[in-house]
């Protein structure tokens, strides 16, 4: 379904840069360009052959100069729209880019709203809503675990599955309709057995897949690693140290840090948000306590813990209140201040970290935090915070729809065994199915799209 008008928006970031686009798509684009570009010497061109660059000038109406550019366009059906695209390469400053916009508009395109792009890429058929949002998906990829997950959903591979799912639904539907419409060939009985099979191996397959929800939500948003341990101890030291730089205040007075403080890193394709929490002891003051109950809500929402000791002195009732705390947590002990003279002894606390990896370091001095990174994304990656899939489910809306789906399909299946008539279960198989095709967008409202789109950047 082609548009009738023709779009226009700025499709690279608000800056200063070497190169800025202004893209266009519509019926309208060719000729909007025409009338916008002129050859160095001043000359209109009418004929743009397609994917070739143009080099030239941008005029207004009144044939003032806005850039010198770079103009291509791209016929349809072969763009990235579906329609005829026309991008303006120009300088990367915002009054340029602005300027050209405006002329594009001036000759007869409008606004573009956030995400229309791609939202006619989808209309068009170019691609599925599930490959629309792993483009914004890749967008916002800060590390590149996230982005290989959105080139994943990109390419089409979580579609794929979902619609082999709809397929054997959709093959049951069939099976169905005919077992109602020509009752008496006694086709119900003999195909029960092979609903429930059926419905019963896509349920499993569905779980599979609902599964990886954990731990795509990682891959997006991060793992959330809390610094614990004892006033004292160089918790902040290494924050600092991980991050390269002074984003917490060190001292030697215990109590220093108050409050939960988050900073984000990349330690090899894996996004850690890495949170540093007040020491935990009995509080001095009322402040202080409102830290140490942050601490504790912060271990509890953790997917890993660094536990931080002083190296150079002896386990306490407070390293073993600590130790109790985080027993049921994936952890990495830091013995820390390893510059000073070794004192620590860990053997009255081995109950409670079997298996835990014991890293030495010297915060103060960088030594040792190489390996604490290493132990970090070794955990990740060894399967002790995630385990890895062919495909992650890394949005909250396919989880959902997944979830839905899921409980029509046990509905059925329940229903299938009760005995219960085949219209009935006819129902529950036709909801799975419509749930599943929301995350594709075979079965989604105008309202649901304007949704999704509006959270896309501007220009794409």
């Amino acid at each position: 379904m082609l548009m009738e008008d023709t779009i226009a928006a700025i499709s690279t970031p608000i800056g200063v840069g070497g190169i800025g686009i202004v893209r266009m798509s519509g019926s309208k684009s060719v000729e909007i360009i025409k009338n916008m570009f002129r050859t160095k010497d001043g000359k209109a061109l009418e004929c743009f052959k397609n994917r070739y660059f143009y080099y030239g000038k941008i005029v207004d109406s009144e044939g003032k100069t806005a850039d010198e550019v770079l103009v291509v366009v791209m016929r349809a059906p072969n763009s990235y729209t579906k329609e005829d695209i026309a991008e303006i390469h120009c300088h990367g400053g915002i009054v340029p880019l602005r300027q050209i916009l405006r002329i594009a508009i001036q000759q007869g395109a409008r606004l573009a709203q956030p995400g229309e792009f791609t939202k006619r890429a989808f209309l068009n058929g170019r691609i599925d809503l599930a490959q629309a949002e792993g483009v914004m998906d890749l967008i916002c990829a800060k590390t590149e675990s996230a982005a290989e997950a959105s080139i994943q959903h990109m390419e089409g591979i979580l579609s794929s599955r979902i619609r082999n799912m709809r397929k054997s639904l959709i093959d049951i539907m069939a099976r169905i309709e005919v077992a109602i419409d020509y009752p008496e060939e006694d086709i119900e009985e003999m195909e029960t057995e092979k609903y429930i099979e059926n419905l019963t191996f896509l349920i499993n397959d569905l779980n599979r897949l609902l599964s990886t929800a954990d731990t795509g939500k990682l891959i997006r948003q991060g793992i959330k690693v809390v610094i614990v341990g004892k006033p004292n101890v160089g918790k902040s030291s290494l924050l600092n140290a991980l991050l390269r730089e002074n984003r917490a205040i060190v001292t030697d007075i215990p109590g220093t840090t108050r409050d939960v403080i988050e900073e984000s890193l990349d330690i090899d394709g894996v996004l850690v948000r890495i949170l540093d929490t007040a020491g935990i002891r009995k509080a001095a003051d009322i402040i202080e306590d409102i830290g140490i109950n942050r601490s504790r809500q912060s271990i509890k929402e953790a997917d890993l813990v660094l536990w931080v000791m002083d190296a150079s002195g002896l386990i306490d009732d407070e390293d073993l209140e600590i130790a109790e705390e985080i027993k049921d947590k994936n952890k990495i002990i830091v013995l820390n201040k390893i510059d000073k003279q070794m004192a620590v002894d860990l053997k009255s606390i081995k109950e409670y970290i079997k298996d835990t990896p014991v890293i030495k370091t010297s915060a103060i001095l960088g030594q040792g935090i190489p390996d604490v990174e290493k132990s970090i994304h070794d955990m990740v990656m060894g399967g002790k915070v995630w385990t890895n899939d062919e495909v992650f489910i890394t949005n909250i809306r396919h989880q959902e729809a997944l979830i839905r789906a899921g409980e029509h399909i046990r509905d059925a299946l329940s229903a299938l065994k009760n005995n219960i008539p085949l219209d009935l279960v006819s129902i529950d198989v036709r909801e799975a199915c419509d749930a599943l095709g929301t995350i594709t967008g075979e079965t989604v409202t105008e309202d649901l799209l304007d949704k999704i789109f509006s959270e896309f950047c501007l220009g794409k």
